[in-house]
């Protein structure tokens, strides 16, 4: 099958983090398709969806070495009917859908390799797939963690640069919900018995962003906000879902220590604040140096120039960068509109990545 309509396929199959059935359907495919390749795949239940681990044995004199680990995700913040306002078509070369671009034209990259370094040597290939790293991989971080011990380096199949440079580092990633509960009571008739959660909220969103402010580099986003119900009752619950990066451990650490230690500024009000998922920042290393040197002369090897820098979003990669495993990320296609409804692969770039990427498995 054409590696644009594999891509057309899982495109279509519509997987959704948090939608278990559409992802372990998906995860079924995924288990054919690594056996047929000739890997040992097994599913790793979860409450939200199944991950999927493969592993395929090395060839030749490099049968014994340490496996190479490929890091990929099946999920997408797409929801199920997405494909109604975003269907899949391809246009002057280039392919629009949910999901194409993050991430499933990278799953369809590495299988596409795996086909192209059949018959040759190579060390063994891990690949593991994730079905929750949309919302910071939280049923998957000891998986990854278990399964990248003893690898020689760890590569990501999320989308590259732009110019299609991989991805050298990453700012680590924390979700934080925070709750308020306050009292209930007639906005007009007896609005002094009530403790507004909303108000109490709204404040402590403000404490948050002059705190962030005072750390510098930190990105901070207001992702969602609930509560209250009538405009004429006091509202009595409300919460707020944010999203931090941070470019260092050191600095993640104080941020996150101050905001899950906030205290309510009314009287009355209960305030809990919960750290829903977290990535630490994944560093540059001379080991992170060593295997772009590794890569880049792979990819002269097919006749591609390959670089690499920094990237400012989280994926499964910060753990095992963070871990001290040698990391690179990016080798998914080239495109755009992560997360956006113009969502986009080139396609002349997912054969290039699959000969990148057999280049990588033959040579590293």
């Amino acid at each position: 099958m054409r590696m644009i309509d594999r891509l057309r396929e899982y495109v279509e199959h519509e997987t959704p983090t948090g939608a278990t059935d559409a992802l372990n359907a998906f995860a079924d495919r995924l288990l054919h398709r690594y056996g047929d390749l000739g890997g040992t795949a097994r599913r790793v239940p979860a409450v939200t969806g199944d991950h999927v681990v493969a592993d395929f044995p090395g060839r030749g004199p490099r049968s014994g070495d340490a496996p190479l680990l490929f890091l990929g995700h099946h999920d997408t913040v797409w929801p199920i009917g997405r494909l109604e306002q975003m269907p899949w078509h391809e246009q002057d070369g280039v392919i629009h859908g949910p999901g194409v671009f993050d991430m499933k034209g990278g799953l369809v990259v590495l299988e596409t390799a795996l086909e192209q370094v059949a018959g040759h040597d190579h060390r063994p290939v891990r690949v593991i797939v994730t079905a929750d790293e949309e919302v910071g991989s939280p049923s998957a971080r000891d998986l990854v963690t278990a399964e990248s011990a003893g690898v020689v380096a760890a590569l990501g199949l999320e989308p590259p640069h732009p110019n299609g440079d991989v991805k050298t580092s990453r700012r680590g990633s924390s979700r934080v919900r925070i709750e308020v509960t306050g009292r209930e009571a007639h906005a007009a008739l007896d609005p002094g018995r009530g403790v507004s959660a909303i108000d109490e909220l709204v404040d402590q969103l403000i404490v948050v962003r002059a705190l962030v402010a005072r750390y510098g580099d930190v990105l901070c986003n207001v992702g969602t906000i609930t509560g209250g119900g009538r405009t004429n009752v006091v509202p009595g619950q409300a919460a707020a879902e944010l999203g931090f990066r941070f470019v260092d451990p050191e600095t993640e650490r104080a941020v996150l220590d101050a905001v899950t230690g906030l205290q309510p500024v009314r009287r009355d009000a209960v305030l809990t604040v919960s750290v829903l998922s977290n990535r630490p920042a994944w560093q540059p290393s001379d080991a992170v140096d060593e295997l772009l040197a590794k890569v880049a002369e792979a990819g002269r090897s097919v006749g591609q120039e390959i670089g690499g820098k920094a990237a400012s979003g989280a994926a499964d990669t910060n753990l095992t960068g963070w871990l001290g495993v040698p990391t690179l990320d990016g080798f998914g296609p080239r495109g755009k509109g992560a997360h956006a409804s113009h969502e986009q692969v080139i396609a002349a770039s997912l054969a290039e990545r699959a000969d990148l990427v057999a280049a990588i498995i033959r040579t590293i």
